[in-house]
């Protein structure tokens, strides 16, 4: 049986489908020859069948990279429905779970093994991963690969490195939402052909796109008129603050329409109840962060608003790809105004280390001990650098692409337990050696009113008792209900591959190095949100230029269903002209910031972000996020603001 007929064969009796669709059978062909290759697939379009029907006939494991637990979880729950022998290794499985997933996968009995990115951190894991064979790596939301797309994730930039490692002959990327940029990127990091990338398209004809110029002033009540022309259509209303999703909620309801808001700050019952309500059709209308959409896969929402910008175009496409599943017509409108520019590129400015601060981590490197391991605890290394955690995260991946440092394992640095039955009886469960060590654990940890925190050294000092046993014994307490456990504190640690590299001029080159890595990246979001504006303000087809964004070259150059194509061109009102930013003006807001630093060397860097708004490491520390001088001037440009505080 040729390898065509036979996975057809599968297609349908594992599957249940007669034939595949779209660009799915040449992908599948293209993993079945041997190639590396890419899916760029609308949402909903069936990418994950392009990796789950090679998998049946690929002679060993697929491991599916995935960045969200809720999403493994769901193909996890499809997959076992099928009978396709497929599982997780993640945080939410126990010690025993995690050995019985890993001797399965050993023993050729798992088919298909799901991991996030994190996982490949473990060095432990790595071993183990490394002594099994894998034909195929699939990377699900592969934009996150490439700095140039949204959704960064910096773990992604060490796949290609990981797949080498591993030995892994081929890979797969899934997404859906790469512009052409991104798509080279993750086709040059992986060695894929461009024949073997496979783009089936992006626009929508379903989709009636529509842009509306409105001032903020006036938003609230346009907003109003677009919700009552879809009565009680199932809508979603997208905003970008936690308190402006209560407002706007609050201000629908005295209007008559039963609005809900859904975001972060909600109970989790609260927001889990309004999500289930809205897919059941018992709520119609939710305004939402973007917290709300990942893994709702509701097929008939008629309306998508944006009531603020989005944070892009691969955001808007996102979140206006919710819209009409069904294939039945729906409406995507953006309230779109440029009066809020600067505060939309000031979140960006925030994301980008002192160049003093790249420094001051890698010298901490430099003065690591030859053959010592570096410990970091990310919360304390972000407080004590100013550099907030995503970047940090980012700038010590950079490192390791460097080969300065190589990760070994995480750990909790701190432990505590309350006990739940008495600590005699959890010891007259063991005997011999084993309640010995078990006595030594409670004897090393302290109890203050309800709670024990185990003192590590001390265990280590009074009994040489190992801290990985203790730790996995208090999980296997806490597995049977016999303690309360508490972990605190995640500490990595990290080898030094090459100290010489962060010392002397060395340490100058990499940190000036790394530095304009952190500010090509800058320019490039500020670019996009320029990007989204222009797209916003375009005279030509609104889902023509969307689809172009996407590298989909096949959409009609008249859609007839947007804005622009009904002669409504949108020209986007600006805020007030500003006034002229004065150095006396910034000396005086900006000295609450000073008054809390004291002696502290505090960089122009930092100055504008506290002048601008922008919450850092250095603010929380210093407590002046509510002080009068913060976001006094977060109408500004950063830089303008910035180029004063240089003269301080």
């Amino acid at each position: 049986m040729s390898t065509s007929v036979s996975y057809l064969h599968t297609l349908n009796q594992v599957f249940g489908f007669e034939s595949l669709r779209g660009g799915q059978q040449q992908v599948v062909d293209n993993v079945l020859s041997g190639h590396s290759s890419a899916a760029i697939f609308p949402t909903g379009s069936g990418k994950s069948l392009c990796y789950q029907l090679p998998a049946l006939h690929l002679p060993n494991l697929t491991l599916v990279i995935s960045p969200l637990l809720a999403l493994m979880k769901d193909q996890l729950d499809f997959l076992k429905s099928r009978g396709i022998a497929a599982a997780s290794i993640d945080s939410s499985l126990t010690y025993d779970e995690s050995r019985e997933v890993m001797r399965g996968v050993k023993a050729g009995e798992i088919k298909i093994l799901m991991i996030s990115v994190e996982r490949l951190k473990n060095e432990r894991f790595r071993q183990f991963i490394s002594s099994v064979s894998i034909s195929l790596m699939v990377i699900d939301e592969a934009h996150c690969i490439s700095e140039w797309g949204h959704n960064f994730r910096p773990d992604y930039l060490k796949l290609p490195v990981y797949c080498r490692q591993l030995n892994i002959p081929q890979v797969l990327l899934l997404t859906a939402t790469a512009t052409p940029k991104v798509i080279e990127d993750m086709g040059n990091k992986f060695g894929i052909e461009s024949e073997n990338i496979v783009i089936t398209g992006f626009y929508r004809e379903n989709l009636d796109l529509n842009v509306i110029a409105c001032t903020e002033n006036t938003k609230s009540e346009v907003l109003l008129e677009q919700v009552h022309r879809h009565d009680s259509a199932p809508t979603i209303i997208y905003v970008t603050l936690q308190n402006t999703a209560q407002s706007v909620a609050d201000f629908l309801q005295q209007h008559g329409v039963p609005a809900h808001a859904y975001h972060a700050g909600l109970p989790n019952e609260l927001r889990q109840n309004i999500q289930s309500r809205f897919m059941e059709g018992g709520i119609n209308c939710i305004v939402a962060t973007i917290a709300f959409g990942m893994g709702v896969d509701k097929s008939d929402i008629r309306s998508v608003i944006h009531y603020d910008l989005p944070k892009s175009i691969e955001n808007y496409s996102q979140e206006i790809g919710r819209a009409g599943r069904d294939g039945q017509s729906s409406t995507c409108t953006v309230l779109a105004n440029r009066e809020s520019l600067s505060v939309l590129e000031n979140f960006v400015y925030g994301d980008t280390p002192d160049h003093s601060a790249i420094r001051a981590v890698i010298d901490e490197i430099g003065t690591t001990p030859l053959g010592s391991a570096w410990e970091v605890m990310l919360n304390r290394l972000s407080r004590d650098t100013n550099i907030r955690q995503l970047p940090l995260k980012t700038l010590l991946v950079y490192l390791e692409l460097e080969g300065v440092i190589e990760p070994k394992f995480s750990y909790f640095a701190d432990y505590r337990f309350k006990a739940l039955v008495s600590t005699d009886n959890i010891l007259a469960k063991f005997d011999g050696e084993r309640q010995q060590f078990v006595k030594a654990v409670f004897d090393s940890s302290p109890k203050s009113r309800t709670w024990h925190t185990v003192d590590f050294e001390a265990l280590w000092q009074g009994y040489q008792a190992d801290r990985q046993r203790a730790v996995k014994a208090l999980d296997y307490f806490a597995e049977r209900g016999w303690i309360e456990l508490e972990s605190k504190q995640m500490t990595d640690v990290f080898n030094i591959c090459r100290p010489e590299a962060c010392q002397g001029q060395e340490a100058s080159d990499l940190s000036e190095r790394i530095h304009q890595m952190f500010q090509n990246k800058e320019q490039s979001e500020v670019e996009r949100i320029h990007a989204m504006l222009a797209l916003f303000e375009t005279q030509t087809c609104l889902s023509h230029r969307l689809a172009s964004y996407f590298a989909d070259e096949h959409a009609p150059e008249q859609c007839g269903h947007c804005s622009v194509c009904r002669g409504e061109i949108a020209v986007l009102p600006g805020g007030s002209p500003l006034a002229q930013l004065e150095l006396d003006q910034l000396k005086a807001a900006c000295q609450p910031l000073f008054d809390a630093a004291k002696m502290e060397v505090v960089t122009a860097e930092a100055v504008a972000r506290y002048l601008c708004g922008i919450s850092s490491p250095l603010t929380g520390r210093l407590r002046v996020g509510r002080t009068a001088g913060f976001g006094q001037f977060s109408h500004y440009p950063f830089a303008d603001v910035k180029a004063l505080c240089e003269q301080f």
